[in-house]
C-alpha cells in the first residue's frame, strides 16, 4: 500500500498527536508500505527519512509553536503527485478537503479524529453557546466526506453520534519499553509529587491541574506540582498558583527523559474533561505512576482504581481524588498502573489501522516513493 498521513499542527514542540503520527508511520513502513507525511513548514521542502517521505509545505504561523496549511490545494498537489492508495487525515479544518480529493479520485480516505472539537472550542473560547451547533454541522460534513473516521474512545466517538459516520474505535498505544517504572521513583522525603506534562493551553485544562495542586496546598498537604509543556497560558497559571509550589520546567526534548519525570512522580494530574484518549495518562501508568483524572472525556477510560482515581473537573473534587490515594502509594499501586498501560500496545493500533487502510485502498499505477518530486519520462511529452 501507499498511505499518504496529512497534518496540521505538528512542529518541533508538538506533543501526543505529533507521537500518534510518527508512530502509526513507523509501522507502516516497518510492515512493508510506503508513507508520505503532509505537514506545515516555514518552507517547501522534501525529505526522505527512514520512515518515508516527509513534505513540508509552506504555511503560516498561528501561534508561536505551530503553523496550518492555509492553502489546501497545495497539500492536494502532493497527494497528485504521490499518487496513494489511500489518505488518513488529522486534521478536521484546512485539510478536510482531502477528503472530498479522495472521493473524486475513487482513493480511500480515512479522518483520524484526534480532539473533540464540541469541548474543545467550548473551553478555548470560554464560552458554550452557538458551539455545539457549528461543531455538529461540521461533523456531519466530514462523515459524508471520508469513508471512515476514526476514533480513540467511546467520548470520541459521541460526538459523531448524529451523524452517517462510519465509526472504527482503536485505541493508542504506549512505548512500554521507554515508558517504564524502572527509568526512575519518587522520592521518600515526605512531600507529595504531582506532574503535569502537556501544553500550556486552555484546551488542555492545565488551570485545573494547578488549582488541584493550590487545593491540596491549602489544606495543609506537603504537595510539589512541576509541568513540564509549554504554551500561551503560563502567565496565567503562575497567578493562579500563587504562592503553592508549582514549577514551569518548559518542553521536554526527549521521550526518555520525560519517561523519568514520570517515574519519579507519585501522581500524575490528567485532569482534562475533554481528552478524547490521553496518551500522556498511558505514558504515566506505563512509568508506574497512578494518575488521577476528569472522571468525564476518554481519559477516565483508561484509568481504574487499580492505577488511579477521578473526580469531578473541579479542583476540590480533583484533590480529594488525589488524597484518596495517597495511603495506596507503594508497589502494589504502581504495579496496577503498569498493568493497566500494558492492555495498550501501539502494534495493536498500527495493526487495526493497516487493516483499516488495506479495506479502503485502492490499487494505482505504481510510482516508487524515491522517485516522489522527480520528472516523470513522459513529462516533456
Amino acid at each position: 500500500m501507499r498511505i499518504a498521513q496529512l497534518a496540521n499542527f505538528v512542529g518541533p514542540t508538538s506533543g501526543g498527536m505529533k507521537v500518534v503520527i510518527e508512530t502509526l508511520g513507523k509501522g507502516y513502513v516497518a510492515a512493508g508500505h510506503e508513507r508520505i507525511l503532509v505537514v506545515p513548514g516555514a518552507r517547501d521542502a522534501v525529505e526522505e527519512t527512514e520512515s518515508g517521505i516527509v513534505v513540508s509545505v509552506r504555511a503560516p504561523k498561528l501561534t508561536p509553536q505551530y503553523r496550518m496549511i492555509a492553502k489546501p490545494w497545495r497539500a492536494l498537489e502532493v497527494l497528485d503527485r504521490f499518487r496513494p492508495t489511500s489518505i488518513e487525515v488529522s486534521d478536521k479544518w484546512t485539510l478536510s478537503p482531502a477528503g472530498r480529493w479522495a472521493a473524486k479520485r475513487g482513493v480511500g480516505s480515512v479522518l483520524f479524529s484526534h480532539e473533540r472539537l464540541s469541548d474543545m472550542l467550548a473551553m478555548f473560547m470560554r464560552r458554550s453557546f452557538g458551539v455545539e451547533r457549528a461543531v455538529g454541522a461540521l461533523n456531519r460534513q466530514l462523515a459524508k466526506q471520508f469513508d471512515a473516521v476514526v476514533v480513540t474512545s467511546q467520548f470520541a466517538a459521541d460526538e459523531f453520534a448524529a451523524t452517517t459516520a462510519r465509526l472504527e474505535l482503536v485505541p493508542l498505544g504506549v512505548d512500554l519499553t521507554t515508558f517504564h517504572p524502572v527509568v526512575g521513583s519518587p522520592e521518600d522525603d515526605g512531600v507529595l509529587k504531582l506532574i503535569y506534562a502537556g501544553r500550556l493551553s486552555r484546551e488542555k485544562s492545565p488551570q485545573l491541574a494547578v488549582a488541584t495542586a493550590v487545593e491540596l496546598h491549602r489544606r495543609g498537604r506537603a504537595v510539589r506540582l512541576d509541568l513540564f509543556g509549554t504554551g500561551p497560558d503560563q502567565a496565567e497559571l503562575e497567578r493562579i498558583a500563587g504562592d503553592a509550589p508549582a514549577f514551569f520546567h518548559g518542553f521536554v526534548d526527549g521521550r526518555k527523559e520525560l519517561a523519568k519525570k514520570y517515574a519519579d512522580a507519585d501522581v500524575s494530574l490528567s485532569v482534562c474533561p475533554a481528552e478524547t484518549f490521553g496518551l500522556a495518562v498511558l505514558e504515566a501508568l506505563a512509568c508506574g505512576t497512578p494518575v488521577v483524572t476528569a472522571n468525564r472525556g476518554g481519559a477516565s477510560e483508561l484509568v481504574d482504581s487499580t492505577a488511579g482515581a477521578s473526580g469531578a473537573p473541579d479542583p476540590s473534587s480533583l484533590a480529594d481524588a488525589v488524597e484518596s490515594l495517597v495511603p495506596r502509594l507503594g508497589p502494589t499501586l504502581r504495579s496496577g498502573a503498569r498493568a493497566r498501560a500494558e492492555r495498550y500496545t501501539w502494534q495493536s493500533t498500527i495493526q487495526r489501522m493497516l487493516a483499516l487502510h488495506e479495506e479502503l485502498a485502492v490499487d494505482v499505477p505504481y510510482r516508487s516513493i524515491r522517485d516522489f518530486g522527480r520528472p516523470r519520462r513522459d513529462a516533456a511529452n
